[in-house]
């Protein structure tokens, strides 16, 4: 199969979607590899690692597009990109559809097969291709969320920590699955009062039992919230529905409840955000202010770690990428039922129901393109 790596043109997006050594086992299951002039340059990666590993160089996105039957990339496809997408043309990345309705009406207009990493699924029923994003993002959000409470970022000037005779930070995690878990285990260990919330009782046990000391335990629910606001310095959105529109958990009103220079970092903004004043933000104006309160909404975090982050997702990507090689996209997917969890449009039909829901669209079940 011929296998392109266009260059991600997101703002800030510094990520790629395969390292050289993912393309190395692409090219050695007899693949062709096609990879945009300096696509791994900001991950660390120079073209000629990628030669070496056997790829081609391209020297534009639009040849990447031209030339390859399957596209691998980080992040949904863009405005640019849109009429680059040809029709029978397979998608693998990141595409966060119900969130994003141009994008949607783009890729049914374009015809393509897309397959998001965000809703593949393992026999656990996990998430594998969303793990390691969210935890470099549950990781990274707490680390946003201290910087941006200093003083001269516009916070209240709180060190998460605090020191001897000084009460440490108190943070709010809203959703205890892998962001929220990762980001309650990185707060505790810079010492902050941390609150983890979560509507599973068996969750909030195993929280619980496994987390450090410093890390509550509460139910999610609208009354909790409210109670904890006021004194809360930095809340973090970590709430994921698979494939649909994440529930508002804080609405505007709630956000007056908290005190002037206190954060909030919503992780779920790829998933149109769990707080009612969400709106995406880029790593180069990454915040905001509603009612005194500072909102960080980067709808590509892990993006400002890109060597880390474009190791682990090749690492979990790289796998299901030589299953569709290998066997086609639909060979593989009838094998794979995780994997046909991933399909989420093909030939202008939506097969994947969370998507179909969130703008009222005809919903095709995956099983009749197969």
């Amino acid at each position: 199969m011929k296998i392109g790596i266009p260059k991600e043109i997101k703002n800030n997006e510094n990520r790629v979607g395969a390292t050289p050594a993912g393309v190395k086992e692409l090219v050695a299951h007899g693949h062709v590899v096609f990879v945009q002039h300096t696509a791994g340059e900001g991950s660390g990666f120079a073209d000629e690692e990628y030669t070496a590993a056997g790829a081609s160089i391209l020297p534009t996105i639009e040849d990447v597009y031209a030339t390859a039957e399957m596209i691998i990339k980080v992040k949904e496809p863009i405005k640019p990109e849109y009429s680059l997408i040809r029709k029978g043309q397979v998608l693998f990345t990141y595409f966060h559809f119900a969130s994003d309705l141009e994008l949607t009406q783009a890729m049914i207009k374009a015809e393509a097969i897309c397959i998001a990493y965000e809703t593949v699924t393992d026999r656990d029923n996990r998430l594998p291709l969303l793990i390691p994003m969210s935890e470099v993002a549950g990781r990274m959000s707490i680390q946003e969320g201290a910087r941006f409470l200093e003083k001269p970022q516009g916070g209240r000037g709180v060190l998460l920590g605090g020191v001897p005779g000084v009460k440490p930070a108190k943070v709010l995690v809203l959703g205890a699955g892998v962001v929220g878990t990762n980001a309650a285990l990185m707060a505790a260990g810079l010492g902050a009062d941390v609150t983890i919330t979560d509507i599973s009782l068996p969750t909030l046990r195993h929280c619980a039992e496994t987390m450090p000391k410093n890390v509550k335990t509460l139910y999610s629910s609208k009354h909790n919230i409210e109670e904890e606001l006021p004194s809360t310095d930095l809340v973090i959105g970590s709430v994921l529905v698979p494939g649909a529109k994440a529930p508002h958990l804080i609405t505007k009103k709630m956000v007056s409840l908290m005190r002037p220079g206190s954060v909030m970092v919503d992780v779920a903004v790829d998933q149109g955000g769990c707080f009612e004043t969400t709106h995406p933000t880029t790593h180069s104006d990454p915040t905001y202010v509603v009612d005194g309160v500072i909102q960080y909404a980067v709808a590509n975090i892990p993006g400002a770690v890109p060597f880390t982050s474009t190791m682990a997702l090749t690492n979990a990507t790289l796998p299901y990428a030589l299953k569709l090689a290998d066997m086609g996209w639909q060979k593989a997917c009838q094998k794979d039922k995780g994997l046909a969890d991933g399909v989420n449009m093909v030939d202008g039909k939506i097969t994947f129901k969370g998507v179909a829901d969130a703008f009222d669209m005809p919903y095709t079940p995956v099983s009749e393109v197969l």
